[in-house]
């Protein structure tokens, strides 16, 4: 079930949908603390019963917290209950380098994401 824009997790308001697939919806939020907007990943209900998805979902967001890297979205939280993590927040703009077919190339071969 969707979550309601003025929805609260944890410390982050929830603003809108942004997208969903096959481990979580994402949603746009805003850490009023830090007064700045991130992307809130959330798993489904029944993910977040599952030990085994909830530890991918730890093990993902660990990950992803040990790379620094400016194509890579930091994260800024992990909450304990229901299978939440929050991260930068970036528009499409901002991300379509990131879909360029040579830098997904070199990504995949361990190569430099740097252009020649």
């Amino acid at each position: 079930m969707p979550i309601q824009s003025g929805t609260h997790l944890g410390p982050y308001e929830i603003l809108s949908a942004i997208g969903a697939g096959g481990m979580g919806e994402v949603y746009r939020a805003r850490d009023p603390k830090l007064g700045r907007d991130v992307a809130i990943k959330v798993l489904p209900e029944a993910f977040a019963r599952d030990a085994e998805r909830m530890a991918r979902f730890q093990r993902e967001a660990k990950v992803l917290a040990s790379l620094s890297h400016p194509n890579i979205a930091t994260i800024h939280g992990l909450e304990d209950s229901g299978g939440t993590y929050a991260n930068d927040h970036c528009d499409g703009n901002k991300t379509r380098p990131l879909r360029d077919p040579l830098l997904t190339r070199r990504w995949r071969n361990g190569r430099s994401l740097s252009r020649p």
